[in-house]
């Protein structure tokens, strides 16, 4: 019933904020959701396991990701807020821009505890609306560009998802059943038509790959990060793509279950290698530093599924990483507002000496580097360590030596163009037009660095527990 609750609450506020034009009162209805999420958060900890409207479970994974969820909703609100404080834009552009963030994170929060495919489908549909939002907050040509691109492609994945349904359907009615719940699903894995399920797992994860950042389908979101605003872009970088994983882990979950586990675990591992090497490939050219951040994405993604399809200690590498990609990727973006106040561009090759300009800001950008590329004290350093051992214990040692020069290649690439920004003079930038940034404004990402960091490499058993939990019903 609560569930209920919150669902209505939240999207109530996302359709005031969308209707009201004063900017006390957004603001107002603003920090009235972040409590909310909040109380809602809690909630589902202290019922741990329960089950609402029949279709929300609070289970381990769902619990988790909504934690990591309602962490970063914080700082996506404040610096939101400084975003629209800077940007002095209509208070239509305000009201879109506030209704959508709490419509986008509401709608992921909903699909992290679906424990029915169909209801995780109906919200990750939702999750495009509020995204598409966000993505056009700029009205120029490439936010148009941007957000048409992200509606088509997202649209034929959310079409593929559908189809891989129905086609999950038809393999269910052999077991003589039709509850899609991701229970039932697990309970009749050994009766599933083989046929039909084979069908729908190359549907229903072809589909999600353009929420988790994937191949074949993860140009959709390389373009959203790119023309969306810094704090918008933070939430598609990070809890977003986490969606398209719970989609995809959760029916992988039930398809390992079934005579299907070693080829769907080929067809995952195929789809991440390819999504390492494309990110090396244009991390070697990119000239935007949005791009930059939405590329590196993809690699982790990559490395996630990876681990996932390598198995064993790979399950638990793969839920590590994307809680701990979350919260370091999404303060790289919303580091990246400081960035283009000073400079007044994304282009990497007119941006530099950002230490003189925002010590602070730059610290955080060096941080977050070594962070994205899993150097220690990152906490992805042990995530990634896993996910190698993952490999080499199920004896891809091939796949580990390419995915390692794919790696160092885009180690280089990413480490050149993040000291440039950092040490090397910009071209033909005047320092006596470059704005004072508040040291504070950099705090939540130094907090959600820590973070990483601190999960990583001295993670509470309770965290522990919560990933062990995630992953009980996969085979060893």
């Amino acid at each position: 019933m609560i569930t209920l609750i919150y669902l209505i609450v939240a999207f109530s506020i996302a359709i005031a904020l969308f209707i009201n034009k004063n900017k006390i009162i957004n603001y107002s209805l603003l920090g009235l959701f972040l409590m909310i999420q909040w109380g809602f958060t809690i909630y589902a900890c202290l019922h741990f396991h329960a089950t609402e409207l029949d279709y929300f479970t609070f289970d381990a994974l769902g619990i988790l990701l909504l934690i990591t969820l309602s962490v970063i909703s914080i700082p996506a609100a404040i610096h939101g807020f400084l975003y629209i404080q800077n940007q002095q834009g209509p208070a239509r552009s305000r009201s879109i821009f506030f209704a959508a963030i709490v419509g986008l994170i509401t709608a992921i929060g909903a699909g992290y505890l679906s424990n029915h495919i169909a209801v995780t489908w109906i919200f990750t549909e939702l999750t495009t609306l509020f995204a598409s939002a966000l993505i056009y907050h700029h009205r120029n040509k490439l936010a148009l560009e941007g957000t048409w691109k992200y509606v088509f492609i997202c649209a034929i994945s959310i079409t593929f998802i559908f189809i891989g349904i129905l086609f999950l359907s038809l393999s269910l009615m052999h077991a003589g059943s039709s509850d899609l719940s991701f229970q039932n699903l697990l309970a009749n894995s050994d009766k599933l038509n083989p046929y039909w399920l084979r069908l729908a797992f190359l549907f229903i994860f072809t589909g999600f790959t353009a929420k988790l950042g994937l191949v074949p389908m993860y140009t959709a979101g390389i373009d959203a990060k790119d023309t969306a605003p810094g704090p918008a872009a933070a939430l598609l970088s990070s809890v977003l793509m986490n969606l398209g994983f719970v989609g995809i882990f959760r029916f992988y979950s039930v398809v390992a279950n079934t005579s299907l586990h070693h080829w769907a675990s080929l067809v995952i591992g195929i789809a991440a290698f390819l999504s390492v090497f494309v990110a090396a490939v244009y991390m070697i050219k990119v000239k935007n530093i949005k791009r930059m951040f939405a590329y590196s994405g993809i690699e982790h993604m990559g490395l996630v599924m990876l681990g996932l399809a390598a198995g064993g200690v790979g399950y638990y590498a793969a839920v590590l990483h994307i809680v701990l990609h979350a919260l370091v990727k999404s303060s790289l973006f919303f580091q990246y507002n400081q960035i283009y106040k000073v400079f007044k561009t994304k282009n990497i090759y007119q941006i530099g000496n950002y230490f003189k300009y925002n010590t602070t800001g730059a610290l955080v950008i060096l941080l977050g580097f070594i962070s994205a590329t899993a150097m220690p004290p990152s906490g992805l350093f042990v995530s990634e360590f896993l996910i190698f051992r993952s490999l080499f214990e199920a004896n891809q040692i091939i796949v580990l030596i390419l995915i390692l020069l794919l790696l160092t290649m885009i180690i280089y690439a990413f480490g050149k163009n993040i000291f440039k920004i950092l040490f090397l003079p910009a071209v033909g930038f005047n320092e006596d037009s470059a704005p004072h940034i508040s040291p504070w404004e950099s705090l939540t990402q130094y907090i959600l660095l820590a973070g990483a960091i601190y999960l990583g490499l001295n993670p509470p058993v309770e965290f522990v527990n919560l990933i062990n939990e995630s992953i009980m019903h996969l085979p060893i």
